[in-house]
């Protein structure tokens, strides 16, 4: 039996901030496509500047983090840009959805990125729109959703170039818990639908539970959570 490698590697990452003082260190992560990896652990631990490190924003003082066998390290900053807009997705908290574009439009910038074809990015774009339950709201506005609403644009759009790996930065940290549980639960389902490799950091036990892994990130690396 053939076993696929992971999609996202990472190996004795460490990471300080100034003071000195070592954020965590000695960190080790697999995740394999269709994988839901919860990482928590206390405020100020550095959960964040790991998503960040991962998805190439940020520079690790040591270790290393490869996507589908391409190492982030050598890359210079415009071979980590053309990476990030194909083969990753980004859910941030805040969102991101920019007010002076369309739904349809924010939804098809990773494509608009890559593509020079208009037509078919707006055309998957409604596509993801579908999917994540905003039929017929393309031609919509940030200003007419509601703070689900708008995470579920997010989602759609970091979803929308079919990416290999998935970082989300507290997917509901802004929602209410009906909410929060709609859109984790299309989250989840997104990764594995898609077989991409899903990591997401946050402080919710609702998000952790929906995990395939939870690992808790503290100075020495990642301890994996064991749940009963």
């Amino acid at each position: 039996m053939t076993i696929d490698p992971p999609i996202l590697q990472v190996r004795a990452l460490g990471k300080a901030v100034p003071g000195p003082r070592q954020l965590f260190g000695g960190l080790d992560l697999d995740v394999a496509g269709g994988e839901l990896v919860a990482i928590v652990g206390e405020s100020g631990v550095g959960k964040s500047t790991l998503l960040n490190i991962l998805a190439g924003l940020d520079e690790a003082d040591s270790g290393s983090v490869s996507i589908e066998g391409t190492v982030l390290g050598p890359l210079d900053e415009g071979a980590r840009t053309r990476l990030r807009r194909a083969r990753i997705g980004f859910v941030f908290q805040a969102f991101h959805i920019l007010p002076y574009l369309t739904l349809r439009q924010n939804v098809a910038l990773p494509l608009a990125l890559v593509s020079p074809d208009a037509a078919a990015a707006e055309a998957r774009a409604d596509a993801m729109l579908d999917a994540v339950g905003l039929q017929g709201r393309g031609g919509g506005y940030a200003r007419d959703l509601s703070g689900g609403e708008l995470q579920r644009v997010a989602i759609a759009r970091a979803l929308v170039h079919r990416p290999a790996l998935i970082l989300a930065d507290e997917p509901t940290g802004n929602l209410d818990p009906t909410t929060a549980a709609r859109v984790l639960a299309l989250f989840a389902d997104a990764v594995r639908n898609h077989g991409a490799a899903g990591v997401m950091v946050t402080h919710s036990d609702a998000c952790a539970a929906i995990a395939d892994r939870v690992v808790r990130l503290g100075a020495d690396g990642l301890v994996a959570v064991e749940r009963g």
